[in-house]
């Protein structure tokens, strides 16, 4: 078997003290409120040059009991970082976070024995078989042979691996690589499962499948799935989401109730001169109508955008301006991020350093 490394040296941090044989995986801690809950979580880190990176600034949230949550936001927006902190594998700068009933620094140990972590990139060793793989995890984390041999085969039939049990991974195809983490990480029966961004690099069918494994769980043994993705249609699969842009958290609720709010549809207009197709656009939209421009065009967001493309059109044409292209959809979760952020979650940046933690930049 490798060393650890990377990843690996990160789930052996995640591994509490070892258990007795055939443990009871839920405790005996009362079944708190809320599965996660923070407030004013901070966390800043030591930048080149004497700078501080701000990567969560003031974080306060609750994840329900069973729920299917998601962060949604751009690489470096502070979800993995976030995810490290209610995993009890970083100490918080400032604030506090109750992690499945017990405090992040407090009691580390109870979290970590309560979570379960599938990780960005993975940790699995190429050169031993899935089953052995998950036999390895549930010694470490202190199950008894006989309890390790059963739960091995329960998770493998659980992500419809059975029949690839003595397969190397080496010689597992990317979709069935993370059904092998995610019964990895369900070995020890948490009450919560931390996904970071959990099907990046996988094709749509690979993804989807994933998907419909985490559904099953959740529906079978109520388990909370707190996700972090930078896939919209991702997050559409939650049952809520917050949004979460340089270590702030700027909205949350259900997707569908978050693009409701936004309400009106977004008008995109590419013409032959979009400077000044955005100066007739404005006169042109009811009054008081936000406008943008950027790389795909003149931006703006009206009721019933399908009845407003004709009219702008028109006003175009009169000043001589062809329209290339125009296009009316209702909101998304991409223009949620954009009503909330200024930009698209695939524009944005990641969070900025300043000399002076605590100083916005």
């Amino acid at each position: 078997m490798q060393p650890l490394a990377g990843d690996d040296a990160t789930a052996r941090a995640l591994l509490p003290a070892a258990a007795p044989e055939d443990p009871d995986p839920a405790g005996s801690a009362p079944e708190p409120a809320h599965a996660v809950s923070t407030r004013g979580l901070v966390k800043n880190y030591p930048g080149p040059d004497g700078t501080t990176v701000r990567a969560v600034r003031g974080l306060d949230l609750d994840v329900r009991q069973g729920e299917t949550f998601a962060f949604l936001g751009p690489n470096g927006a502070g979800k993995s970082t976030t995810i490290a902190l209610l995993c009890a594998l970083a100490r918080p700068t400032a604030g506090r976070a109750v992690v499945a009933g017990a405090d992040v620094l407090a009691r580390p140990d109870l979290v970590r024995r309560h979570v379960g972590m599938l990780f960005q990139h993975s940790a699995l060793d190429p050169d031993l078989t899935a089953e052995q793989n998950l036999y390895i995890h549930a010694r470490l984390y202190g199950a008894g042979r006989r309890h390790a041999r059963r739960r091995v085969t329960e998770t493998l039939e659980a992500v419809s691996l059975a029949d690839r049990r003595r397969a190397l991974v080496r010689t597992l195809s990317g979709g069935m690589r993370r059904r092998l983490e995610l019964a990895r990480g369900l070995l020890h029966e948490p009450r919560i499962l931390f996904l970071d961004e959990p099907t990046t690099g996988l094709d749509p069918h690979a993804r989807a499948q994933v998907w419909d494994h985490l559904r099953a769980l959740r529906d079978r043994h109520g388990t909370t799935l707190f996700v972090t993705t930078h896939y919209l249609e991702e997050a559409e699969h939650c049952d809520r989401l917050a949004i979460i842009d340089a270590g702030r958290l700027v909205a949350q609720g259900a997707p569908s109730a978050l693009k409701a709010a936004i309400g009106d549809d977004r008008v995109v207009l590419r013409t032959g001169d979009d400077d000044t197709a955005r100066e007739v656009v404005r006169r042109s939209a009811p009054p008081g109508t936000a406008l943008t421009l950027d790389a795909d065009g003149v931006r703006l967001r009206v009721p019933d955008g399908s009845a407003w493309i004709p009219r702008l059109c028109a006003a175009l044409a009169a000043h001589g301006i062809p329209v290339r292209a125009a296009s009316a959809a209702p909101p998304t979760l991409d223009d949620v991020f954009f009503h909330h952020t200024g930009r698209s979650i695939t524009t944005a940046r990641p969070p900025q350093t300043t000399k002076e933690a605590g100083k916005d930049v």
